[in-house]
């Protein structure tokens, strides 16, 4: 076996960075978190990680990749440290304007990336089947329903976007609709509809985990690979 991947967390203090710091010390993936990045850290070190504020990015130690959960605000700077050290780059921060998307698809021809709206393993699979079962099905109605806990703001989601641009890509033409209920963290109903039949394509979220081990997996393959903008299936 190599040397394991080194980690920098950016993002640390959410939701997502603080589940990522407890996978990797339980040791989810053969891994070392070398820096947690995030505004204002309480404390330099914790769990023996050390601990960097936003503004002290430039002097964190080498990693091999960064694993983005942040905002928008703090996005420009990980992007230009990760092409000026040639580290790849995982992000799921939300809210990037069409710049920095741009700025993201440039870094590609230096250093390999990946955005991804959802970093479930399943919902990567499920993207693929929706694409070949809307190529298959051609002229079937595609509907696709998300449900989600009542705080989540956004309608549809970004994962049922990703789902209908698959739909696309296979032929179909998605409509949405969205529910807000309870606490429920993440379900996906893709249904296509002909003349007496119905297929339904669903993944269920039961924990918030998924997203974490999903990003993790992404970044621990994604040492070594050539630049370019890489998918979360082409990782599977």
């Amino acid at each position: 076996m190599g040397d394991p991947v080194r980690f920098l967390i950016h993002g640390a203090s959410g939701r997502m960075g603080q589940a990522l710091l407890r996978l990797c010390a339980g040791g989810a993936v053969d891994c070392s978190v070398v820096a947690a990045v995030s505004r204002k850290p309480a404390q330099r070190v914790v769990d023996g990680v050390p601990q960097f504020a936003a503004s002290e990015l430039a002097g964190v130690p080498p990693f091999d990749v960064a694993i983005d959960f942040s905002l928008p605000e703090g996005f420009d700077p990980l992007l230009a440290l990760c092409r000026q050290r040639g580290a790849a780059l995982v992000s799921g921060t939300t809210g990037l304007s069409d710049a920095q998307r741009q700025a993201l698809a440039e870094a590609a021809a230096d250093i390999p990336v990946l955005w991804a709206a959802n970093f479930s393993l399943g919902v990567a699979v499920l993207e693929e089947l929706v694409e070949r079962a809307a190529a298959a099905l051609a002229g079937w109605d595609c509907d696709i329903v998300e449900t989600h806990h009542v705080h989540k703001q956004d309608a549809p989601s970004g994962t049922a976007l990703a789902l209908g641009a698959a739909a696309k890509r296979g032929g179909g033409m998605p409509r949405y609709a969205s529910l807000r209920a309870g606490d429920i963290v993440g379900e996906h109903l893709v249904q296509l509809t002909g003349t007496g039949e119905r297929v339904e394509l669903v993944h269920r979220a039961t924990s918030r985990d998924v997203f974490a081990r999903g990003a993790l997996h992404a970044a621990s393959r994604l040492r070594g690979r050539p630049p370019g903008a890489w998918r979360l299936r082409d990782l599977l």
